[in-house]
């Protein structure tokens, strides 16, 4: 996974036409290049952004739109009206655009000219009712897009962008992406499956499953020579158990978890796959689970969830890529057990083996113990305790006519206790807008158990990425009011019944 985004580029088009004379077109692309060229600049922005030519007649909108489709590196359009573009020229390009739209609504000039206002620079700035009627024809074609309103030289106006940006970015690595799935689902689980049909129309993505034999055949095919160069990476890496180093009692466990990671890595470079699931009812021919290879893998930017379930595995991959290169990490989480002390509840994730080191703070240890099901070797795992702070749970679940995107915030907090009889990663955090309302409503809402946990992206990020899947959003935060709560979702059941498209 890149770990910049600057790869990719959006596009800055605006609209106009040919009514003002070509000194005020002039003009109208001067201010488009400086705007474009500030947000390309600007370090709140993560992708390049791209000036094109003012677009005027019917033809040039159907064309840059036709183009942005087949640009590889293009994820996204931002369109502005500097002067008024008549919208019926839009109706052709907008019908065929692929991209995800941003709309911004914004003018060159911060500030009312006031002593030197004259009908010329009316007739130039002309943004507060252009964007309106660009604006009309969107909502008039029923197209999801993101509205961000403000000057653009305004630091929030460009973190809003930034946002929609890493959103798209997201939405982008889908497109084409193919996800593996070795063995099926956990036996009887609901939540885990999903129509993978359904899913590869509404998201671009394709899950496909694999033989464990047709993984175990490339895992033997690791030398013992790969096998050396990776016990001693991991030696480097973290505060290793006594008994997993070269001439402990368990080292040859540690060495049978670097032959699992080398094969499986192998397995998804050579299949150009972009995250995997696996279940611990289905590793025939493994000799443990892959707890450590699986935390690794994802730390290098792979999607992963247990237990077969491809939707999480996809979305870890999705918000990986959104949350490219800020502070904190995104990860495969379960909600595994609570905490009810009046006063201070809150609960306790982890997912026995596979949680992604990249959560850490302070030392990462790695330690062979026993797991109590799958019927393997004791597994080789990474143990550590989360960074606390802001946080969020997310979760994509398919409701049967829909897919629904549940995300909760939450305030990641310091574990006070030690777990010396459970030795797993763990991450303690308090649901919004308190524990009982929060659980109560990821329950209404028909919340999986399985998540991705991210530090470092917000509900708005997952609201922009919901917006441009068109899938359905729903939000648990400190506003949250539990009957209210169940309101919406009764009133979003009727919508996604009538608007069926």
């Amino acid at each position: 996974m890149t770990s910049n985004l600057k790869q990719f580029e959006a596009w800055f088009i605006t609209g106009s036409q040919h009514l003002y004379g070509e000194e005020t077109l002039r003009q109208v692309a001067e201010h488009s290049q400086q705007i474009a060229k500030a947000l390309n600049d600007s370090p709140q922005i993560p992708v390049k952004i791209v000036f094109k030519p003012t677009v005027k007649t019917h033809e040039e909108i159907y064309a840059i739109c036709q183009e942005a489709n087949t640009a590889e590196n293009c994820i996204g359009v931002i369109a502005w009206m500097h002067t008024f573009s008549p919208a019926k020229m839009w109706i052709g390009g907008l019908k065929v655009l692929q991209k995800p739209l941003l709309h911004l609504h914004t003018q060159f000039n911060r500030d009312i000219p006031w002593s030197t206002m004259d009908m010329d620079f009316m007739n130039l700035n002309q943004s507060a009712h252009g964007d309106r009627e660009f604006g009309f024809m969107v909502s008039r074609m029923r197209i999801n897009r993101k509205v961000v309103a403000g000057h653009w030289e305004d630091s929030e106006v460009r973190e809003s962008v930034n946002t929609w940006l890493r959103a798209a970015a997201g939405w982008n690595d889908m497109q084409g992406a193919k996800y593996a799935r070795f063995g099926d689902n956990m036996r009887n689980v609901a939540v885990t499956e999903g129509d993978k049909v359904e899913a590869e129309l509404k998201f671009g993505f394709s899950v496909n499953t694999y033989g464990i034999g047709d993984l175990v055949q490339v895992i033997n095919q690791t030398t013992d020579s790969e096998i050396d160069t990776l016990v001693k990476e991991y030696a480097d890496s973290y505060v290793m158990a006594q008994t997993l180093l070269k001439g402990g009692a368990q080292h040859s466990s540690l060495r049978e978890a670097a032959k699992i990671e080398i094969g499986l890595r192998n397995f998804l470079e050579n299949g150009n796959f972009k995250g995997f699931s696996d279940t611990f009812e289905d590793l025939h021919g493994m000799a443990q689970l892959p707890g450590l290879a699986v935390q690794r893998l994802m730390a290098d930017g792979y999607g992963f969830a247990g237990e077969g379930d491809w939707k999480t595995a996809v979305l870890v991959r999705t918000m990986k890529v959104m949350g490219t290169g800020l502070p904190g990490a995104n990860a495969f989480m379960e909600d595994y057990t609570y905490n009810f002390t009046p006063g201070n509840s809150f609960v306790l994730g982890s997912h026995m083996l596979e949680v992604d080191a990249a959560l850490a703070k302070g030392p990462v240890k790695c330690e062979i113990h026993p797991l109590g099901i799958g019927g393997k070797a004791d597994p080789v795992r990474l143990i550590f305790d989360a960074e606390n702070g802001p946080a969020l749970n997310a979760s994509i679940v398919d409701m049967g006519n829909r897919f629904r995107m549940l995300v909760n915030v939450v305030d990641g907090v310091d574990s006070k206790e030690e777990l010396p009889k459970l030795p797993v990663a763990r991450v303690l955090w308090k649901p919004q807008p308190d524990m009982k309302t929060g659980c109560a409503a990821w329950i209404y809402a028909g919340g999986a158990h399985h998540t991705c946990y991210s530090q470092n992206l917000t509900a708005e990020h997952l609201t922009d990425f919901a917006d441009i899947a068109g899938i359905e959003y729903v939000g648990i935060d400190k506003e949250t009011k539990l009957n209210q709560f169940r309101n919406e979702l009764k009133w979003n059941e009727v919508y996604y019944q009538i608007n069926k498209h």
